[in-house]
């Protein structure tokens, strides 16, 4: 498989173990390499998408979309929201290594043990949306954004299954549906859905434009 099949085509799948070096000062815990499963890193500067490619006990390896957050300490958050606290050992390009804190349960990474039905990722974004329905057109803004769907807060009373149209400053019109609503806010359903690198390249655009720059030579 090559670089680009892998990053578009992630599986949460194992294919093979070995022992290697470890990350760290733990040595000896078996390393799962080609684990291509999406994740997000959580840091001061926001939430980025990033690839996880090979986890061991201590340490992990990961790919992201774009320029790698500056800040050293951050979170590796799976999509069951376990999480996992981490510092960067090295980075070459969008490629990175980090240690974790503390060394981990493998299993529990690459099993994902699930406490709720398994969904997307979720990246909590503000993105100010202009709402289109038949009623006319309203000003909303998201709370959280998945690459199929947003939860978003609007004023303007909508109906369950209502189809609507968003649009806003960092990605084109949308026609979407209401799936569920509470207080004012609304879970909506995209009819074309983001591709990863779409969807990580929005966040980046949103949070830290800095971070889309090209990597120097």
């Amino acid at each position: 498989m090559g670089e680009a099949d892998a990053m578009n085509a992630f599986t949460g799948r194992i294919s093979e173990a070995d022992m290697s070096n470890e990350v760290g000062n733990v040595r000896g815990a078996p390393r799962f390499t080609s684990l291509i499963r999406a994740a997000k890193l959580v840091c001061g500067q926001g939430e980025f998408i990033c690839v996880v490619r090979d986890v061991s006990a201590t340490g992990v390896s990961l790919r992201t979309f774009h320029r790698l957050p500056t800040d050293h300490t951050v979170a590796l958050e799976l999509q069951n929201g376990a999480s996992y606290e981490m510092r960067q050992v090295r980075k070459s390009g969008y490629d990175a290594s980090y240690a974790f804190h503390r060394p981990i349960a493998v299993e529990h990474l690459v099993q994902e043990n699930w406490e709720y039905p398994k969904r997307q990722l979720r990246l909590h974004l503000a993105v100010p949306l202009t709402l289109t329905a038949l009623a006319g057109r309203f000003e909303c803004v998201t709370l959280n954004l998945s690459q199929q769907g947003a939860r978003i807060d609007c004023r303007q009373l909508l109906a369950i299954d209502q189809t609507v149209r968003v649009e806003s400053p960092v990605f084109s019109e949308t026609r979407c549906k209401v799936r569920w609503r509470k207080n004012g806010q609304y879970g909506l359903v995209f009819d074309n859905t983001f591709s990863l690198r779409e969807f990580a390249l929005l966040a980046a655009q949103v949070q830290c434009p800095s971070l889309l720059q090209d990597e120097p030579d």
